[in-house]
């Protein structure tokens, strides 16, 4: 199932606008657009001069931006040994939103680790099931609900696992707390935890090493094409984009909470919050 982008360009002005505090007087004011331009933009409209007059006053990169109003943004499908991605609607049976959760293998042993559990763990069992694995270990990148809604079941049903969250999220039960440099080992497999929080206040990307290319699971803090909400830590936020996710090996799979995977070298080029400045 190829998954669409999570955010638009509407989001993407609205995230920035808002970790800025502007507001829609003020960008217009500081753009030299009239409010009602402000308006058709954030409904959407892909108007390209308007969207070069409002991306410098929002810190974005105007190209970028303008891809992905025009829909001309994708990251390239990714397929990778030992990596398996699932994504369930949450609510359930509301199409419109869905989150993801992801399984990284050693594909000698068959020893497993397990990303969040998103709204259903049945395609995450029935995987495991498939490929005959044994899931050792389940990491969390945040505590946010649709990430954590199946995790009683996901742990009942692979055999209580070791479970770790951020010391900085709020407590969940069945998880062990975890500080930023916690590694973890398994079989050919190692596992990096960094503080990339911002979205929430102790996310975690967690770097995979050991299958063909670095493998990144970032939670809620960078998306194709956009990033997690940071109403109140944007700085954090974006600096711990820049100096911990997108200062990984180009190559780098980036594996998002919602909507598709991508890499570093995309994400550095078509991500209007990352790629350099015009």
């Amino acid at each position: 199932m190829r998954l669409h982008l999570e955010d638009n360009s509407e989001d993407v002005i609205g995230k920035a606008q808002s970790g800025l505090g502007l507001t829609d007087e003020q960008l217009a004011e500081k753009s030299g657009l009239g409010k009602e331009r402000i308006d058709a933009l954030k409904n959407g409209e892909a108007d390209e001069d308007a969207l070069r007059a409002v991306a410098p006053v929002l810190h974005l990169n105007a190209n970028a931006l303008i891809d992905l109003a025009q829909g001309k943004y994708q990251p390239a499908d990714v397929e990778l040994e030992g990596l398996l991605a699932f994504s369930t609607p949450y609510p359930e049976g509301y199409e419109g939103m869905r989150v993801n959760a992801y399984l990284a293998y050693d594909p000698q042993s068959r020893d497993a680790v397990v990303f969040d559990s998103g709204a259903d763990a049945s395609p995450i069992l029935e995987a495991v099931r498939e490929h005959g694995l044994s899931v050792k270990l389940i990491l969390l990148t945040h505590a946010h609900g649709d990430h954590i809604k199946a995790l009683p079941r996901l742990q009942k049903e692979t055999g209580n696992p070791p479970t770790y969250i951020s010391c900085n999220e709020p407590s969940v039960k069945g998880a062990q707390s975890i500080e930023e440099g916690a590694s973890f080992n398994l079989s050919s497999l190692s596992i990096l935890a960094l503080n990339t929080s911002g979205h929430s206040p102790g996310g975690m990307t967690f770097v995979v090493q050991g299958l063909k290319k670095t493998v990144a699971i970032v939670g809620d803090s960078l998306f194709a094409g956009s990033a997690g909400g940071a109403a109140n830590a944007w700085e954090q936020a974006l600096r711990n984009n820049h100096e911990k996710i997108l200062t990984l090996p180009p190559e780098t799979i980036l594996c998002p909470g919602h909507g598709p995977m991508t890499t570093v070298a995309e994400e550095r080029v078509h991500n209007p919050f990352f790629a350099p400045a015009q």
